[in-house]
């Protein structure tokens, strides 16, 4: 078994541990003005927290692509989350920052050059990985930063339990192009679903927000493919996506996963979206292996990328 799949199995667990970090020092405070910074996968849990944040009504937050930082704007705290901790970007951005803002970084190793240049370290490093590509880390940090929030965590959980062993709503065969879909903090869990697939398996996958899809993408639409939403729909985007013949893929709309059925006792109606990136990941082991590329290897990719 690749080590991807046994770090993507194991995330129900680092979930709720993570959880109990939620106090750690360092965490933004309510009312503060917030940066969130990271690279590839950490910039899309960033964005996926500050759109939280802010819709929780926590104070202005922002997310930065770490090399995209605009170092002329003050914040009253920069969050950066890295699981090698060895990013050039991000560790150069908080060694930048040393002296004129508070700074805290989420990373699984705390003996690494960004957690030396941050004010604060909160070291996940139960949740650290084999596998180049980022999934349980990722997800972990996303959250710890949830239960930072006051989300109880234990029903996301759950619900990662239930999408670990989930028959898959996308087979290889059947699918030669998936578009990921989300609306508000799932926009960032679309844009992290399209680059495992892209980075696994070198699926040509896209990622939009759920209410712009309609404004150009959806023209690529067709039998053949798969459009994929998180969280809340649009009304009607299921209706116009199956008249394109392209699959539309929803744990939350009837006739979306089938294995979901007998599971939604007691009111449910479908999964936790981070739980539905969990799937999405295991998709995009699957349209590695059907292909016999090892998942825990991209081409192309190291597990930081560190610049001369």
């Amino acid at each position: 078994m690749s080590h991807v799949k046994v770090e993507i199995a194991s995330q129900p667990d680092c979930w709720r541990q993570a959880a109990k970090m939620a106090d750690s020092d360092g965490l933004p405070l309510p009312g503060e003005r917030v940066a969130v910074v990271g690279c590839g996968t950490s910039w899309y849990m960033a964005k996926a927290y500050a759109a939280l944040r802010e819709a929780e009504g926590h104070g202005d937050t922002d997310a930065f692509q770490a090399s995209e930082f605009p170092r002329g704007r003050r914040y009253d705290r920069v969050l950066a989350i890295t699981r090698s901790g060895t990013t050039t970007e991000v560790a150069e951005l908080l060694d930048a920052l040393r002296d004129t803002s508070p700074t805290t970084v989420i990373t699984a190793d705390g003996e690494t050059p960004a957690a030396a240049a941050a004010r604060e370290a909160v070291v996940l490093d139960f949740a650290d990985e084999l596998s180049v590509v980022q999934t349980r880390f990722a997800t972990s940090a996303l959250a710890l930063l949830r239960a930072h929030l006051n989300y109880d965590i234990e029903p996301v959980a759950a619900d990662a339990e239930v999408a670990v062993r989930l028959p898959l709503p996308v087979h290889p065969a059947l699918a030669e192009q998936i578009t990921f879909l989300g609306r508000g903090w799932t926009v960032g869990l679309a844009e992290e679903a399209a680059l495992k697939c892209r980075e696994a398996a070198g699926w040509w996958t896209e990622a939009y927000p759920a209410m712009d899809y309609r404004h150009g993408p959806i023209s690529i639409a067709r039998p053949g493919r798969v459009v994929w939403a998180f969280g809340e729909i649009p009304a009607g985007l299921c209706e116009e996506v199956e008249h394109t013949g392209a699959a539309f893929v929803h744990s939350r709309y009837n006739g979306g996963y089938a294995a979901l059925g007998s599971w939604r006792g007691g009111g449910r109606t479908g999964l936790d979206p981070m739980a539905d990136l969990v799937v999405a990941q295991r998709v995009a082991v699957l349209l590695a292996t059907s292909q016999g590329l090892d998942p825990d290897h991209p081409r192309n990719l190291t597990r930081s990328v560190v610049l001369p």
